[in-house]
């Protein structure tokens, strides 16, 4: 990831306009107590600094309760005007990742805006980075300095290609690490050249979801322990490892054909290859047309198939393939293939859904994002929040509290620092001379700072 416009450059600790501040841990016990209020999160407090995709680390724990102070430069985290759509002048990246956060800017160059940060560190339970390596470090607020004025804080890193390893250091954008980790294979255009296939990008957000387990974790620890740690998550290894199948069953596929060999179900037989093509050629797992739409049928256990075979009024298909018991896609069976392709024309997507309840085989709907929003499975489980709480139309946590309800998030801030009033009186104490002197020496980037809505 690109570091945007956080400025770079040596640091002056200086002093406090105000009076010294120690650098030693303040011992604040309110700090480690669970609260009572809304969400499993309620009562921690995360310090974010980040920029774009690693936003989602803490949008997951804004989600569960969590308080979040995005600290941003002067200039804004510039995910604003990143990627499409643009709504209303502000991208839906930032709609979406930046939800239930408050936004303070501090001008990391200025030794009072240091002395902002360590004392949210102080007053916080985790530090979520997520530029490029050492990013923090450079500006001043390495992790001696942060565990040194509170033991107990867990600092997270979330990063493109990590801080080790030769690909450290390189510019990259999301994609990056799915074409890296083999999950973005390319597609050939009709000018014969490579190109970016239809895909849903997976290290860009399965690096958030693994950052935030391991905070979630490290923070549970801290309380019992008073022990804080470090860690850090590359986009490029959560890619990996949700591509774990097709990257191990590779390395197995190094064995001796004797020792590693087909599926069981389809009696064994030549290695299938692995990843998306690993079905190519499944007959009782497999698409079919239905008359208005496209199903997906997942008969590969011998029950279900029986069950099919009998519910279609077609038993003579199940006895005449009767399958493995288990993991049977009939690979290769084109007549099967053919015949199983006249009996799903027959009826409608709703009609098949219908019938594999009804005689409790599986068969799936295929949506595209548009066939999706009028689905009833996802109108009843997730649907959208509205655009006058979030500034569009967003989708909710797919986790949801059984007896209780979800805080609802609050909207992202189109402009950086509107939560400046909120978080240095209401979070930090300060009155008003101290944050007008942090005003007049330009630590929160100059006097456009907004309060809070």
């Amino acid at each position: 990831m690109q570091e945007g416009p956080m400025q770079e450059g040596p640091m002056q600790e200086g002093p406090m306009r105000e009076g010294p501040m120690r650098e030693g841990p303040m011992r604040d016990e309110s700090r480690r107590k669970w609260s009572a209020g809304p969400g499993p999160l309620a009562g921690v407090r995360v310090i974010e600094s980040a920029l774009l995709g690693p936003g989602g680390v803490a949008m997951h724990l804004a989600d569960l309760g969590a308080e979040v102070i995005k600290v941003e430069s002067p200039e804004g985290d510039y995910v604003r005007k990143m990627a499409f759509p643009i709504i209303d002048g502000t991208s839906l990246l930032h709609w979406h990742l930046n939800r239930g956060k408050k936004s303070l800017t501090l001008d990391l160059k200025k030794p009072e805006a240091i002395e902002v940060y360590l004392d949210l560190v102080r007053r916080s339970d985790a530090v979520i980075e997520g530029m490029r390596p050492g990013a923090l470090e450079r500006r001043g607020l390495g992790w001696e300095r942060l565990r040194g004025v509170n033991p107990a804080i867990v600092h997270c890193a979330i990063t493109g290609y990590g801080s080790t390893g030769p690909y450290a250091d390189m510019p990259s954008h999301g994609i990056a690490y799915d074409a890296w980790a083999g999950v973005a294979r390319p597609a050939i255009g009709e000018d014969g050249e490579p190109e970016i296939p239809a895909y849903t990008t997976i290290g860009i957000h399965a690096g958030p979801l693994f950052a935030a387990l391991g905070l979630v974790s490290a923070i549970l620890r801290a309380r019992e322990t008073g022990r804080g740690c470090r860690f850090e998550v590359a986009q490029s290894d959560a890619a990996a490892a949700f591509n774990w199948s097709g990257i191990e069953g590779t390395k197995a596929y190094e064995r001796p054909e004797d020792e590693v060999t087909g599926n069981d179900g389809d009696g064994k037989g030549a290695r299938r290859p692995l990843g998306e093509s690993s079905m190519r050629g499944a007959v009782r797992y497999q698409y079919y047309r239905s008359r208005d739409g496209v199903v997906l049928f997942m008969a590969s256990e011998r029950e279900f198939w029986k069950n099919f075979a009998y519910g279609v009024g077609r038993p003579d298909l199940y006895e005449r393939r009767p399958g493995a018991r288990f993991a049977d896609h009939a690979r290769g069976d084109v007549e099967l293939r053919r015949e199983l392709a006249a009996i799903f024309a027959t009826r409608t997507t709703a009609e098949w859904i219908e019938l594999g309840r009804a005689v409790n085989t599986p068969i799936a709907p295929v949506n595209d994002t548009t066939s999706l929003l009028s689905d009833p499975q996802f109108q009843a489980r997730l649907g959208f929040r509205s655009r006058e709480q979030h500034g569009t139309e967003l989708m909710p946590s797919p986790i949801r509290l059984i007896d209780e309800e979800l805080p609802v998030p609050t909207m992202s801030r189109v402009s950086p620092g509107e939560d400046n009033e909120a978080v240095l009186r209401e979070v930090l104490g300060y009155d008003d001379v101290r944050v007008g002197t942090l005003r007049s020496s330009g630590a929160l980037g100059g006097e456009n700072s907004t309060p809070s809505r």
